[in-house]
């Protein structure tokens, strides 16, 4: 029997990812949810996570594990672990699928699925309990317990889901020293955590995004220097809702020259890149002599780009057209 995991992949919009086999596969062109088999001495948590990031380039937040899925194709006898994650990227980076869709919970069962995905997916639709009529005990979040930096580090290692980054980001909104150690986290050598901070941190920023401001400089001079994929991740995504106006000349340019080498990398995950995009469509808008750097850049990325770096691409081209060129 294989050990294999699955990954039931929710966006912020409750929505859940498939991935669609190609016509040579084991399952030709049937639908699943991503994953794959485990290697020896790794755990199923890790298997999901590797796989994930290796198969669509997305990060992803483990929220629970469902009753696994025992299933013999015939040709191959499988128990499938699924997992239900949460993840703050837009579009997957498709590695070994021909396509991908996101879905209401309502449309999963009327998805051509593989035969174990099915059971997968009736449990989940049967099993999962409807988040919004979960409470957290409020004490789980309060000051106190997050006065101890030993404490919120926990908390914050051990969170489960985008309900509670919601909830942590809502306590940094009216408390400044947890707003100030979630960005201090972010810059930690501890992986897990630093990309755990910098999500909760961009839920902050969605809601009151002024709260950043102060320390983008810091940020920007902090990028080139990073080597943790997810908290570029999810500072570009800052930087990309932000307003480059509140930034001196001297930042616009680091930002620029970064996004600009980002964008042209071809080992760039495609979130970022997406990110850089937008981020560098709205410095042209105040230095108006981007836009034909800009629009080469992006074209060339289109070239080979997956279908979220396509549309985005043709989105930021629509934009630029209205930009008066600059000398």
């Amino acid at each position: 029997m294989i050990d294999v995991t699955c990954a039931i992949i929710r966006n912020e919009e409750n929505e859940i990812l498939v991935v669609q086999r190609g016509p040579g596969s084991d399952h030709p062109e049937k639908w699943e949810f991503p994953g794959g088999k485990i290697k020896q001495g790794e755990t199923a948590e890790d298997c999901i996570l590797r796989e994930v990031s290796e198969e669509l380039s997305l990060d992803i937040v483990i929220y629970r594990q469902l009753d696994p899925v025992i299933h013999n194709y015939g040709f191959k006898k499988i128990r499938l672990i699924p997992f239900i994650c949460d993840t703050l990227d837009e579009s997957p980076s498709l590695t070994e699928h021909i396509a991908f869709r996101w879905l209401r919970k309502k449309e999963i069962m009327n998805i051509d699925f593989s035969e174990a995905d099915i059971f997968v997916a009736r449990q989940y639709v049967e099993a999962i309990i409807d988040e919004q009529e979960v409470d957290i005990p409020e004490d789980n979040f309060s000051n106190a317990s997050l006065s101890v930096d030993s404490d919120l580090k926990d908390l914050i290692c051990n969170m489960m889901d985008v309900r509670e980054a919601d909830w942590l980001a809502l306590s940094a909104l009216e408390n400044r020293d947890l707003f100030m150690k979630l960005l201090e986290f972010s810059y930690s050598d501890d992986k897990k955590m630093a990309f755990r901070a910098s999500w909760t941190l961009t839920k902050v920023c969605d809601k009151h995004h002024e709260l950043i401001y102060p320390y983008l400089p810091e940020i920007i001079e902090t990028l080139p220097r990073l080597d943790n994929v997810s908290v570029i991740r999810s500072f570009a995504r800052i930087l990309s809702l932000s307003d480059p106006a509140v930034l001196s000349e001297k930042h616009h340019g680091l930002l620029a020259d970064y996004c600009f080498a980002a964008l042209s990398s071809p080992g760039t995950a495609i979130a970022i890149k997406a990110y850089t995009m937008e981020i560098l469509y709205r410095l042209s808008l105040i230095y108006p002599q981007l836009t034909n750097e800009l629009a080469s850049s992006v074209r060339i990325v289109m070239e080979d780009g997956s279908a979220g770096i396509i549309s985005k691409g043709r989105a930021i081209l629509k934009l630029i057209t209205g930009i008066p060129q600059g000398h």
